[in-house]
């Protein structure tokens, strides 16, 4: 990684300040939690439900294998709901005030084939600090299959990347389950990320490989022993939930930050950023659908991820209350909230972005706040 960036709040701007205490005097007010309430706690057992039930009907061997099929397609949104909606609350530290609950419930994407560790460090340090600023966030660098920003070096093949874009989103936790977390674990402890998060190599590498052994004995070695199905009609149904999830993952974080508005900031010679944090995550950060009730239940309120950015550790279940406050607070300091209105017009907003970014010269693409 690059060297760190520094946001200098050369306005000397209290928009921060501003709008996190109208955001104190809002649960001050209404007397309740900024973490996980009942409601919660009911999504967290439908999520885990959405996965574990699928795969207890498989392993009693009384369907035929398209009916099984259909069982992965649901694992599959069960594991982009557990995702969406349990683990990256916990790993915020955002579900609950015990951290002892956010740790367990974190491990859930372990449970689901990744890992917790590493998605802790490229998510809340790498992302959430340095969002949409190339060599710094790694969201901005899919191992050079695609481009996301004007940065990034073209190659050819980018402009059909909004073509193919979707196969590889669907591909994304195969890597995960595969080589990609190993990977990761090795290049952070080589850029002492780890040992910042207060983890040694040692220890989350046994954590890694445990987790992974575990999740391999009971999604391919326990149905292969139970259920009356071939090797080939075991990948098939593997192949389609780690899809579907992959989908699912791919467009609500995509949506988030590279569609049409958000800037994608370049630091200047002495490796600054002449914004404040809160600002600059105004400027590199989208919504989209904020009126769709069902969506946004099922994408754990991903889809408010203004707000999310700027309260990563408030569970997301408030986000819809707390999005008048931002939008206020941005409107007097003249900031801009970037808000599609639905899901597929952020969808489309986003495969336009995609296509312009497989041109070999970008324009009318903001670099900078």
């Amino acid at each position: 990684m690059a060297e760190k960036v520094k946001f200098l709040n050369v306005e000397k701007t209290d928009f921060l300040s501003t709008v996190k205490s109208r955001v104190d005097q809002y649960f001050e007010n209404e007397g309740i939690s900024r973490h996980a309430n009942a409601s919660m706690v009911f999504k967290t057992v439908a999520m885990l439900s959405m996965w574990f039930v699928p795969y207890a009907l498989i392993l009693t061997n009384t369907f035929t294998p398209w009916e099984m099929f259909g069982l992965a397609a649901i694992m599959g949104f069960g594991a982009a709901g557990i995702g969406l909606s349990i683990m990256h609350d916990a790993n915020h530290g955002g579900y609950s005030a015990n951290k002892t609950v956010n740790d367990a419930l974190g491990y859930c994407l372990n449970l689901i084939g990744g890992s917790s560790s590493t998605w802790k460090i490229q998510h809340n340090i790498l992302h959430h600090t340095f969002t949409n600023i190339y060599h710094h966030d790694e969201d901005l660098n899919p191992s050079g299959t695609m481009r996301f920003t004007p940065r990034a070096e073209h190659k050819p093949i980018f402009k059909f990347q909004h073509i193919y874009a979707t196969l590889l989103y669907g591909l994304m936790t195969f890597t995960w389950v595969l080589h990609k977390d190993f990977v990761q674990l090795k290049r952070y402890d080589t850029q002492n990320l780890i040992k910042g998060s207060r983890g040694t190599y040692s220890r989350e590498l046994i954590i890694t490989i445990f987790s992974k052994v575990i999740y391999y004995i009971y999604i391919l070695l326990i149905p292969m022993l139970l259920v009356d199905i071939s090797i080939l009609q075991w990948l098939a149904g593997f192949a389609l939930m780690h899809f579907i999830s992959g989908v699912v993952l791919g467009f609500v974080f995509q949506l988030a930050h590279v569609v049409e508005g958000p800037h994608f900031p370049v630091p200047n010679p002495e490796n600054t950023i002449e914004n404040e944090w809160a600002i600059h995550q105004m400027y590199t950060t989208a919504n989209f659908a904020r009126k769709n009730r069902i969506l946004s239940w099922y994408v754990g309120g991903l889809n408010y991820q203004v707000e999310h950015h700027l309260f990563p550790k408030i569970c997301h279940i408030h986000y819809r209350k707390l999005a008048p406050i931002v939008i206020r607070t941005a409107r007097e300091f003249n900031i801009p909230y970037y808000d599609q209105p639905t899901f597929w017009s952020a969808l489309k907003s986003h495969f336009r972005l995609m296509k312009k970014m497989g041109q070999p010269d970008v324009v009318s693409i903001p670099e900078a706040a």
